[in-house]
């Protein structure tokens, strides 16, 4: 049944692998909906849909929230490219038969740029900034005693200077556990909503309607923007545990993922565990233009009644800067 599967999840991504170029490159928006968020899931490459169990599922499958004991909060950080600080927060709440409500926030910011124009490009002396923001409400819960579902409603907003775009999102996921070596397959679909476009004072123009008469007026106009869609992003995979002892414990996945935007892709991840309480991770990531292969670690530390971890990721770039990724998980 494994190696039906892994053969299935290889053959969804043959088809377009080979081929030179994705005429779809560039056609979405909102790209930081697409930045993976956690050092866990970073760590193994990704493929995480099929065994996220944690408040942090709310940014890649929100079926896997069912797992939270009770409250839950994650918060992860990291310095993207030495450009832009991006922070992620995640609480969840497991409100017994009524099932399991989650608070999400992913914030993108970067330092202020001073403006220049065609007669000032040494600058203007003023300056403008960016940032983007997802705010998120999920759901989830077990509809049999193998499978839930979740799903997540988010508001998104990007602002360059004056000019901004607000859209609704939503997300859905599934999990589906099988009674062999735990394993777990799993499926989610994200940033599905209606196309969204810039809009802000700085389009307003004065616009001369005959240049070859000097009496005519100029005429208030208003540039307009073009709608740009959401990254809608379709993953599957799996999850299976490789080993179980008492002090060694390993689980594997195995996700492929189909952007509205590029090629279909895959991603291979590892964790390993020792006495449940240190993790080592691993992960590669095909099909990839630049970042393939991330690793990572953790550690959780009981507190009386609850459990803090920390972790930790690091993705290799071939030739953009590699990015460091912390996460905190505070379990009571």
């Amino acid at each position: 049944m494994i190696r039906r599967i892994c053969i299935l999840l290889l053959i969804l991504c043959s088809g377009t692998a080979t081929m030179a170029q994705n005429p779809n490159v560039g056609t979405s928006g909102a790209q930081f909906l697409k930045i993976s968020v956690g050092a866990r899931p970073t760590g193994m490459g990704g493929a995480f849909v099929g065994i996220t169990n944690d408040a942090s599922s709310v940014f890649w499958n929100p079926a896997g929230l069912v797992h939270v004991r009770n409250y839950q909060a994650h918060f992860s950080y990291m310095d993207w490219l030495n450009m832009f600080d991006i922070n992620a927060l995640a609480v969840s709440y497991n409100s017994g038969n009524t099932g399991v409500f989650a608070l999400s926030v992913l914030s993108v910011t970067m330092d202020k740029m001073e403006i220049t124009t065609e007669t000032q490009p040494n600058g203007t002396g003023l300056f403008f900034g960016a940032r983007d923001i997802a705010i998120g409400l999920s759901y989830a819960r077990f509809l049999t005693d193998r499978f839930s579902v979740g799903l997540t409603a988010k508001y998104v907003h990007q602002q360059i200077w004056n000019e901004t775009a607000t859209g609704i999102a939503f997300d859905i996921g599934t999990q589906y556990k099988i009674d062999f070596n735990n394993l777990t397959i799993a499926m989610s679909m994200t940033n599905f909503g209606p196309d969204m476009y810039f809009d802000g004072p700085d389009l307003n123009i004065t616009h001369d309607k005959d240049r070859n008469f000097p009496t005519s007026r100029l005429t208030p106009a208003r540039l307009k923007t073009d709608p740009y869609p959401l990254p809608l992003h379709f993953q599957v995979g799996i999850g299976i545990d490789l080993l179980q002892t008492e002090f060694l414990k390993a689980r594997g996945a195995i996700d492929v993922t189909h952007p509205n935007d590029n090629f279909e892709r895959i991603h291979t991840g590892v964790e390993v565990s020792m006495y449940d309480r240190v993790f080592l991770r691993g992960g590669y990531r095909y099909n990839y233009d630049d970042e393939q292969f991330a690793l990572g670690a953790g550690a959780n530390i009981p507190l009386g009644g609850s459990i803090i971890a920390f972790d930790y990721a690091y993705s290799i770039y071939d030739i953009l800067p590699s990015v460091h990724r912390i996460s905190v998980t505070l379990d009571f």
